[in-house]
């Protein structure tokens, strides 16, 4: 389904479609008498006492072609509930065979500021459907007219329209299947980006064995695919400022490797590249709304397979920090993809701050479920910024415990580190306890592990079941609201 929205004043034909009404929450209709006639005020005045005014949406059917629809506004309505307002508005008429609705924003009070612009951009977001290998789609359109003076701006309308397309190929990456979306495929999409104005740079096996990248590396080597390295950089500004830096785990598809997971849901492990697909929809995001900031997003493709040369338990490999690992599970892969793109990321750009994603334990699952994404840090401002961004888009996250004393439980005895905690328990911690061991130079970081929060089983308030992607508007509204 598309939404096709029309910001053109001259709606004359448009006596038809159905007419969206703004009102307080006390459904007090004399704000309205001048914008429908005197028929319909008293027809719509009548049935209200028999409406449950506990919704907020409440229809009212004019004739067999047209509707009026009013949507009552809360005090202090926050920008998120407006948002959540407009996916209710969706999935409520999603399927209505008259699909022209004008909305009047002149009856939205003053006080209201840019409401349509969030009340839309919730509708879009929760529109989403991957439904690119159905043999039957659905091709109902939904066409949104907005009448009156109280529109978003030009400025708006480009960023509301950025957030969506970046969350949008976010999910797109996300929901592809394994034997499409592989490495050597993931990588040629990316390249594609430089049309967006990123500046791509592509490092395979053959860079990335002469950078001794061999964690990342040997995560991919039981793979006939292809690993890769790449980087993503905007810049939004015309100085040499330090850029911000976000950094993504993309295994393709995780098998276990020779470590092999069950059979039963592994099906899932295609979402296992969500944290990279993050760092892209925003990077895309930021580019075309221009953002001005420098950033740059570092994302690590491999397919962990479990192939006559993939790496065993047992095996030690060097990183590029030039520390050692000891792979004890070689179904914990993604902490080794991150590892060198952590250290590289570091090095080559020297940023302001570092935050990485990845759909990294299970054990976070566990621990916070699908309302909060886990947050390991080692800058309480940084941890204070992501928190307040995902209050505010309702892309919660929830701090975490790093300490030294964790380090205890990956100490290897053969190497300088071992990938997983042999003794159990804190399972997400000391994989976040993992990565920080590859920040060398003290740059503010930040870890997210994304697991619960990727994909959803049964959809959320802004998306339908499948690739959510969070991650997206909550790094976006991070930027937003204090770096830029």
């Amino acid at each position: 389904m598309s939404i096709k929205i029309n910001y053109k004043n001259n709606l004359s034909n448009k006596k038809l479609a159905n007419l969206v009404l703004f009102l307080n929450e006390d459904f007090n209709l004399t704000s309205l008498k001048k914008h429908v006639n005197s028929s319909e005020y008293s027809f719509i005045s009548d049935l209200l006492k028999t409406k449950d005014l506990k919704q907020r949406i409440l229809t009212f059917d004019i004739s067999s072609k047209k509707k009026i629809i009013l949507v009552s506004l809360e005090k202090n309505l926050s920008n998120s509930k407006v948002e959540n307002l407009g996916a209710k508005f969706y999935d409520k008429f999603k399927n209505l065979k008259q699909n022209e609705f004008v909305f009047n924003s002149d009856t939205i009070p003053n006080k209201l500021k840019n409401l349509i612009g969030y009340f839309l951009h919730g509708l879009k977001l929760k529109s989403y459907k991957f439904d690119k290998y159905k043999s039957k789609k659905n091709k109902n359109n939904l066409s949104i007219y907005i009448a009156g003076k109280n529109k978003p701006s030009l400025k708006d309308q480009i960023k509301f329209n950025a957030i969506e397309e970046g969350t949008f190929y976010t999910r797109d990456l996300v929901s592809e299947p394994g034997n499409v979306l592989h490495p050597d495929e993931y990588a040629k999409r990316l390249n594609s980006l430089k049309k967006d104005g990123l500046k791509i740079n592509i490092y395979d096996e053959k860079k990335l064995k002469k950078l001794d990248m061999n964690t990342l590396l040997g995560v991919g080597q039981g793979s006939i695919r292809g690993s890769y390295l790449v980087t993503m950089e905007w810049n939004g500004l015309n100085d040499k400022s330090k850029p911000l830096a976000f950094v993504g785990k993309g295994v393709c598809f995780d098998t276990g490797g020779i470590s092999l997971k069950p059979a039963k849901f592994m099906e899932d492990m295609t979402y296992d590249m969500a944290g990279s697909a993050v760092v892209v929809g925003l990077m895309k995001s930021l580019a075309l709304r221009k953002a001005k900031i420098n950033a740059v997003g570092v994302v690590g493709l491999v397919e962990n397979m479990p192939g006559g040369n993939a790496q065993r338990p047992g095996d030690i490999v060097k990183s590029y920090s030039g520390k050692t690992v000891e792979i004890l599970n070689t179904d914990a892969e993604g902490r080794l993809v991150l590892a060198d793109a952590l250290t590289y990321t570091e090095e080559r750009f020297k940023p302001k701050f570092i935050v990485d994603l990845a759909t990294l334990t299970g054990a976070i699952i566990v621990s916070l479920g699908s309302e909060y994404a886990g947050l390991f840090s080692n800058d309480d401002k940084l941890s204070n910024q992501l928190i307040n961004a995902g209050e505010n888009v309702e892309e919660k996250v929830w701090r975490m415990p790093l300490n030294k004393n964790f380090d205890k439980l990956i100490d290897s005895k053969n190497a300088d580190m071992q990938n997983i905690n042999y003794v159990g328990g804190a399972g997400s911690t000391t994989a976040a306890q993992f990565l920080q061991r590859f920040i060398l130079n003290k740059t503010p970081w930040a870890h997210l592990d994304i697991a619960g929060m990727a994909f959803s089983k049964y959809g959320g308030a802004l998306n339908s079941s499948g690739a959510t992607g969070y991650g997206v508007r909550l790094l976006n509204k991070l930027i937003e609201d204090n770096y830029e």
